[in-house]
This record gives structure tokens, C-alpha cells and sequence, in this order.
């Protein structure tokens, strides 16, 4: 299949690309994608053999496919695209604000410098990816250079993870994006993304902050995973990338998917997500960080979206579901807290922040009901309510709404 071709990616190429990876007995099979990419093989349970790059959530099929279709003038592709250079973040005039420790949780908080600097570079690098426009790939490299130039800390309260796993995994994806840029000193960045985020990654899935295994809720694991996920495919690290998956299929703490989406009800195709009882906002957060988590397995030739008997799509749709102001069941979630485990309850949903909008939509949209020809009418319905997708600083000021990178309406939709 050619890379060159910009329809190679249908729907029906892009899952049988990926059936090619999955031979009987877990045989590793290659398929050539033309001279500027990398071989990708791999086996149901293991890295690929040779890692696929652009290959975060971004793969060259989705690149090429929003750069066409923006290129022609196409709905919803250029709807999305003008909401990109609508944002402040995407100006190739942005300069960037490195620091040498960032704070989060505590005294002298300082991340928001981190994240707005962050979503500038991956939404420079979007730009430059679709529109050529070397403003905005000089704007990208100019700010990833800058902080691996400087950046030596993530420090704070527990919170210090939070940080280390969601920018964690923004950061690989700017950097991603920018692969092969001159000028970009791409082994200075996996250095810090190897010295500085991946010690808190691993140290909060291994040891959970010296609490309860399950005493922090899912979207702390979340966030973590896909920045392990994320370093190993920046990185080419099959053990990093071995860890996030396993950790996903298997893990002890809430993140694992038998942990964060603990009840199927099979008969209504739904399943009661971790956070449920909680507050709907972390809730749709979680949706957006295990959404993250799958499509950039999938850019290697994993199927996590559809992992045991598509238990992320039900819970897609349970909390979609609720959101549009349905009901959904819910059984009681009990989970032990702080060090000693003790016991707390959740005996009923929580409708605090119900019906909140955040880009994480569309990409579960576009994958569950274009690629695989499934029906899933409340992620749907919560897809167009939210299309087309923003990114950071369109949905608040404050870390939550630069919790998830967006634009999922350009750079998904089919």
C-alpha cells in the first residue's frame, strides 16, 4: 500500500493494515508503506517490530487525509481547520516560556506556562503538517527546543504526576509531529522526555504515591499510560511501550480496563466508567485520555479500541449517554483510600458537571462508527454536539481545558 496514495487509508484499509499485524500463532508480518516511512511489525502482544512514525495520534493516513480535504475546501475537515487558526495558541508568532522546574500542586504553581506552551506547539505543528506553512514548523521547533534546552523538573504535590502524565503525552505528540524538522534537536527532546516525565510516569503506576492501589481515580493511570505509551513510540522503546500496554490489559491500579470501566451491562450495550460517581467532568476527561491511549496503540498496529468485546466503546456510550441527559444504570462503586485502604462508596451517578463539552469526541465517533461500521448513537450525538472540535484555550482558561489536545473534527473525520 502506498503511502503516497491519500485514499490508502479507508476504512476498510486501515483495519486490514492492522489484521495484517495480527497473524495466527502471533507471527510477526510486515507490510512495506513506501520508502519514507518506517516497516511496522509486530504480534498481538508485544511492540511492533519497527516502529511506524508519524505514529502517535497521528498517523500519515489521518495527516494526509485533513491535508486534502482542507486543501479542497471540504466540510466538516475545513470547519475544524478554521478553529485551529482561530486560536491564539496556533499563532507562528508565539514565543515560548521555558522554565527549568515546573510546579503543580502546592507553592509557587507555575504549569499553565507549561501546558499553553505545549497546545502551541502541537497546534504550530498541526498547521505546518496541513498547510506547509514554515512560520508555523519554526514556531513548533522553536518552543519543543526551548524547553528541552531547559527544563530539568516537574515537581509540586501529588498533583506532580498529573502534570508528568498529561504533558507527558501532549509533548511526545508535538515532537512527533515535528520528526525530521531541520533544525528540530529531536534526541535532545527524548532526553528530557526519558530524564525529567518518564521517572514520575513509571514511579506513580509502580507505586501510586505510596497510597492504596486504588485510591487515586482512573484518569491519574490515564494520563500516566499515555505518556509511557507516548515516550516509547517517540522514543522507539518496544519496553516502554510493552509497559503502557500491559499495564492497560493488566495493571493493579484503576487505569487498567477492568479497573476504570468496572460493570458491563451487556444487554444494554453500556458499561459504568470509574469516575462515575464522582463528577462528569473528570468522567468525560477519562473518556478523552483512554480514547488518546487507543488511537495511538492503534497508529502501531494494536486494537485496543476494541479490547475485550469493545469494553471502551460501551463505556464510551454509557457516559455519552448521560450526558445528553438519558439515564443510564449504576451499580455501587466501593474502592479503598489513603494508605490504609480504608473503604468509601458511591452509591449513585453524580450529575455535577453534567453535560460538559470537551474535545474528546469525534475521535471515538470517527473510529467506532466509520472505521469499524458500528452503531453508536450517543457517542454520535455527543460528537455533533461538540463539532467541530477546538482545542486548548477554547474550552477555559484553566488546566481542564487543556486537558485533551482536540481538534478530532479535522484531523478524524472521514
Amino acid at each position: 500500500m502506498s503511502r503516497s496514495n491519500p485514499h490508502a487509508h479507508s476504512s476498510t484499509a486501515e483495519v486490514s493494515r492492522r489484521g495484517l499485524l495480527k497473524t495466527a500463532g502471533g507471527l510477526t508480518a510486515a507490510l512495506c508503506v513506501g520508502a519514507s516511512a518506517a516497516v511496522t511489525g509486530g504480534t498481538a502482544d508485544a511492540a511492533p517490530a519497527t516502529f511506524t512514525h508519524p505514529g502517535l495520534l497521528h498517523a500519515y493516513g489521518e495527516l494526509n487525509r485533513a491535508k486534502v480535504r482542507v486543501a479542497a475546501g471540504d466540510d466538516p475537515w475545513l470547519s475544524g481547520w478554521n478553529r485551529l487558526t482561530a486560536n491564539s495558541h496556533s499563532a507562528g508568532t508565539w514565543t515560548p516560556n521555558p522554565k527549568a522546574t515546573i510546579i503543580r500542586g502546592g507553592t509557587g504553581e507555575n504549569y499553565g506556562i507549561l501546558y499553553n506552551d505545549i497546545h502551541a506547539a502541537y497546534q504550530n505543528a498541526l498547521r505546518w503538517k496541513i498547510a506547509g506553512t514554515t512560520a508555523n514548523g519554526d514556531t513548533a521547533v522553536k518552543i519543543l527546543n526551548a524547553w528541552s534546552s531547559t527544563l530539568t523538573t516537574v515537581t509540586g504535590n501529588a498533583d506532580r504526576f498529573l502534570a508528568a502524565g498529561i504533558y507527558g503525552y501532549q509533548f511526545a505528540n508535538a515532537a512527533e509531529l515535528m520528526r525530521g524538522y531541520s533544525g528540530f534537536d529531536l534526541d535532545r527532546f527524548k532526553t528530557m522526555m526519558l530524564d525529567v516525565l518518564y521517572p514520575l510516569n513509571n514511579q506513580f503506576l509502580t507505586g501510586h504515591n505510596d497510597a492504596c492501589i486504588t485510591n487515586y481515580w482512573a484518569n491519574w493511570d490515564l494520563c500516566n499510560m499515555n505518556s509511557i505509551l507516548a515516550i516509547g513510540i517517540l522514543c522507539d522503546d518496544g519496553a516502554k511501550y510493552d509497559q503502557a500496554v500491559d499495564y492497560f490489559k493488566n495493571g493493579a491500579g484503576n487505569g487498567s480496563l477492568t479497573h476504570a470501566i468496572p460493570f458491563v451491562y451487556e444487554s444494554e450495550g453500556l458499561a459504568q466508567y470509574q469516575e462515575s460517581g464522582r463528577d462528569q467532568g473528570h468522567t468525560i476527561m477519562g473518556i478523552g485520555q483512554l480514547g488518546a491511549f487507543c488511537e495511538m496503540a492503534w497508529s502501531q498496529g494494536d486494537d485496543l479500541y476494541g479490547y475485550d468485546n469493545n469494553r471502551f466503546m460501551k463505556a464510551a456510550q454509557y457516559v455519552a449517554k448521560y450526558n445528553l441527559g438519558q439515564d443510564v444504570p449504576y451499580t455501587t462503586y466501593t474502592w479503598g483510600t489513603g494508605q490504609n485502604c480504608a473503604q468509601q462508596s458511591q452509591t449513585v451517578i453524580s450529575s455535577a458537571s453534567r453535560g460538559q463539552l470537551r474535545p474528546v469526541w469525534d475521535i471515538l465517533h470517527y473510529h467506532y462508527a466509520r472505521r469499524r461500521g458500528l452503531s453508536v448513537p450517543y457517542i454520535t450525538a455527543m460528537a455533533e454536539s461538540v463539532r467541530p472540535e477546538g482545542g486548548g484555550g477554547d474550552y477555559g482558561p484553566n488546566s481542564g481545558g487543556f486537558d485533551q489536545l482536540g481538534f478530532g473534527t479535522l484531523m478524524y473525520a472521514k
